[in-house]
């Protein structure tokens, strides 16, 4: 669970409409299920998500409903709303709530992929061919590499996915448990403390490189990072 970088949520009431989005997007990271409105919308208010799709007709709360409390709370958060609804005043709704795409059902699954993977590389998420890049420290996300001046660094496990997140998020405050959810989940016994260990290893990994990034501590808050030009 803690290797996928980018975390994508599905909330759709079709068991198997939902299973083929999953088969569709699950190259791009790990893929969480859910099938009706109010499940959807307390697992996007965890904060840990990356994109979600969303379809509009669900039980509990609709995909509208939804959408504008998402993007009241995660206004960058991309949406891409998947609804049977396709006449121009439902997409138009749907926009002016703050939607980022809208697909129609039936669609296909080549359109469907290649408008989230553009979504989340507007959202800075996904770079260009899998690559994130901040001063002199690139990351490419599929070959799980980091080249510091062109150099591989080697960052095991979490703490090279605390610096995707990190680098996703460049310049925005991560706090301590976004950090913990996304990398070792909700149900983890592990303490919160964890965070601080791995940041104090990623630090100095990136150091000993001559990385030129900062990743500043906000006391109580959370952590930033900028390229250190910026910082």
């Amino acid at each position: 669970m803690a290797g996928n970088t980018i975390k994508l949520l599905v909330v759709e009431d079709d068991y198997a409409l939902n299973d083929t989005v999953r088969e569709t997007i699950s190259d791009l990271g790990e893929v969480t299920q859910v099938h009706d409105g109010d499940e959807g919308w307390y697992e996007i208010e965890s904060g840990v998500y990356d994109a979600v799709v969303l379809d509009v007709m669900l039980p509990g709360q609709d995909g509208f409903t939804i959408l504008k409390k998402a993007k009241d709370l995660y206004p960058t958060l991309p949406i891409l709303m998947l609804t049977a609804k396709g006449e121009l005043s439902d997409k138009m709704q749907g926009f002016n709530l703050g939607a980022d795409e809208y697909i129609t059902k039936p669609f296909y699954k080549e359109e469907l992929l290649a408008r989230l993977k553009t979504l989340l590389r507007h959202a800075g998420v996904l770079g260009q061919d899998g690559a994130l890049e901040v001063g002199n420290v690139q990351v490419f996300i599929d070959q799980h590499r980091v080249l510091v001046n062109n150099e591989e660094i080697s960052l095991q496990g979490r703490e090279f996915g605390l610096l995707v997140y990190l680098m996703q998020h460049v310049g925005q405050i991560v706090t301590k448990d976004q950090i913990f959810d996304r990398l070792w989940g909700f149900d983890s016994d592990t303490s919160l403390t964890v965070v601080e260990v791995y940041m104090s290893n990623l630090r100095k990994n990136l150091r000993n490189a001559d990385a030129q990034v900062n990743i500043k501590t906000l006391r109580n808050v959370g952590y930033t990072l900028n390229a250190a030009t910026e910082a």
